[in-house]
């Protein structure tokens, strides 16, 4: 008489550690390609525009307000640094445009030398913003 001989199962598991790997790749890979925008940080009246249109790759805004204030990256700066401010938001993310948000009341003269200080930072395309109607 043969004799069985019970072997005892092993537990089925499932390795999760390779499908970690992935997910943790896959954040890594976004986090490095995401695009972040640089606010102003307040809002203002824009001017009025029937052929207002947004440029796709956008991502640095300077708004200027009713009372010649300027505002960049959510803080309010001086005139005179707009340059300085913008030369180090392009080392952090490279643009080759730049929004102006000026407010329709805006001084004329405060919205040129903001404009002055984008071109002597090295940018060319400057945009100004619009509400479309």
């Amino acid at each position: 008489m043969a004799r069985k001989v019970r072997v005892e199962e092993e537990d089925a598991a499932i390795d999760m550690t390779p499908m970690l790997d992935i997910v943790f790749i896959m954040l890594i890979f976004f986090i490095v390609t995401t695009v972040f925008v640089k606010e102003a940080g307040i809002e203002v009246n824009k001017p009025g525009a029937s052929q207002a249109i947004m440029p796709k790759n956008a991502n640095i805004f300077i708004a200027i307000t009713e009372d010649g204030d300027v505002w960049m990256d959510k803080r309010e700066i001086d005139v005179d640094s707009v340059r300085a401010n913008l030369e180090r938001l392009m080392a952090e993310q490279p643009s080759d445009v730049v929004i102006v948000q000026a407010d329709e009341n805006a001084e004329h003269g405060v919205v040129i030398d903001v404009m002055d200080q984008i071109k002597a930072a090295g940018i060319d395309r400057i945009s100004i913003a619009a509400k479309g109607s």
